[in-house]
């Protein structure tokens, strides 16, 4: 994939404890938008009809960056790492990684 224009994923995960997920979400927004991402679509999944994968998630989002280079660095920070092991991780048993894609503007 080129690293050039705006670069999306598309994740599915399964929110088993919402308030959890809910702390997640707000204290990893900011850091998120402080490091050039969005979010651009979030779903909350009635039923899945079909999937790649046989995991259940209950929850759609694509989270948007300029470049794959800023996404990456994201991922790697130390503070959203921190964040996740904290809020995400106990309040999360799937994720289904379901795209990750250059976007047309």
């Amino acid at each position: 994939m080129s690293a050039d224009g705006p670069v999306e994923i598309l994740v599915g995960v399964n929110v088993v404890d919402p308030e959890g997920y809910a702390r997640y979400r707000a204290e990893m927004t900011p850091l998120l938008e402080a490091h050039g991402g969005r979010f651009v679509v979030d779903v909350h999944v009635a039923k899945v009809l079909r999937s790649p994968e046989e995991t259940p998630f209950n929850r759609m989002f694509t989270i948007r960056f300029a470049s794959e280079a800023e996404l990456d660095r994201y991922f790697m920070l130390d503070a959203y790492r921190a964040i996740r092991k904290r809020h995400f991780e106990p309040s999360v048993s799937a994720t289904v990684w379901l795209g990750r894609y250059r976007v047309r503007e």
